[in-house]
């Protein structure tokens, strides 16, 4: 009998999950293969395009883009909390920060991105926070609950959606934008004036 191949996901967002859901989908079943996703949040997949409409009444169920019970039908193992701290790419296992060693065949590394914070003196402080989990966004409503002013750093897209969420708090709201002009790598100078 063929040993099943392992297929490691780390990373559970918006790609990770969609990997996984295509491969399911073209395998038909998992019974040749053996898939584990490791996501370093506290949750699994979710649709981070739409955080922005959290503060409009959306609930955490309503931005799932899986559940639990989905990934036991498809029979694929995950763990949350489990941010890959380590590659052995001559033993192919990565190991996580709370020390679980995973064996893979295959190895996906769908991880997204990070925010960038500026370095900046006073950058970890209490209320610097960033915009790009659900836990960030907790974070940020319990923020705007004993302030009075929010500061945006970023006059991007997703630094618009922030700001409008602290003006939807309740904020007096700024923006601060390097660029000459706000949505510098969306739209031009005239669309930016």
């Amino acid at each position: 009998m063929l040993s099943k191949q392992r297929v490691v996901v780390v990373g559970n967002g918006m790609v990770g999950h969609h990997f996984v859901q295509q491969l399911v989908s073209q395998q038909g079943d998992t019974q040749n293969m053996e898939i584990t996703v490791l996501s370093g949040e506290d949750r699994l997949a979710y649709d981070r395009v739409q955080l922005s409409s959290f503060f409009k009444g959306k609930t955490e169920d309503d931005l799932a883009l899986t559940c639990s019970k989905t990934y036991q039908d498809w029979q694929v193992c995950f763990h949350t909390h489990s941010k890959v701290v380590d590659i052995n790419r001559d033993a192919k296992t990565v190991t996580t920060a709370k020390g679980e060693s995973f064996a893979y065949d295959k190895l996906i590394l769908a991880t997204g991105s990070f925010a960038f914070v500026p370095p900046i003196p006073g950058k970890d402080r209490e209320h610097c926070l960033v915009y790009r989990t659900i836990n960030d966004l907790h974070a940020i409503k319990k923020s705007a609950h004993a302030s009075k002013v929010g500061v945006v750093i970023g006059g991007g897209l997703l630094g618009l959606e922030a700001a409008n969420a602290l003006k939807q708090l309740g904020l007096q709201t700024h923006v601060i934008e390097f660029a000459p002009q706000l949505m510098g790598v969306q739209i031009d100078g005239a669309g930016g004036r």
